[in-house]
């Protein structure tokens, strides 16, 4: 009986570490099936992107995210961000700026972050994702927190757009 016990364990110790396999064989890019995604103009700071929203007179979109460590902000980035229907609203009636905070610092710069920082201060951002709408003048004109269905998104921002 002992010894099928431990004729037992050997297996599921040794089934265990089996499946821990890991391939240092090189990748071929070619044989990756990756899929298009549609390239946003994020604006590089956020004077520029309201300096562009007042000579476009479009609102500014502003993506609270932790590109790092924020679960529900990696999902709302791929299912809205990373499609056509996203960028053809954006690159028509948008003007955007991603103030990212993550944890690993060393991913910005120190005066992006710390932008980033003051922004999320003053629209009093406590979760994350978050889209906050302004003008030109940095006014609040529209305010959605957390994740939500994407299709939920559009009818937000198309009033936003309307209303400006």
């Amino acid at each position: 009986m002992r010894y099928l016990f431990l004729l037992f364990v050997s297996l599921v110790v040794t089934n265990s570490f089996a499946q821990i396999d890991i391939d240092l064989d090189p990748i071929e890019v070619d044989s990756l099936n990756v899929e298009e995604v549609p390239f946003l103009n994020w604006e590089n700071s956020f004077k520029s992107a309201l300096k562009k929203s007042k000579k476009e007179k479009k609102p500014v979109l502003i993506y609270f995210t932790g590109s790092d460590w924020c679960g529900p902000c990696k999902v709302l980035d791929k299912k809205l961000f990373h499609t056509e229907k996203f960028k053809g609203l954006a690159d028509k009636d948008l003007i955007l700026y991603e103030a990212d905070l993550p944890r690993n610092t060393d991913l910005l710069a120190p005066d992006k972050l710390q932008v980033n920082s003051d922004l999320k201060r003053k629209y009093k951002v406590k979760s994350f994702p978050t889209l906050v709408m302004v003008n030109h003048k940095g006014r609040i004109i529209g305010y959605k927190k957390g994740l939500i269905l994407t299709e939920y998104y559009y009818p937000f921002l198309q009033a936003v757009i309307e209303n400006y």
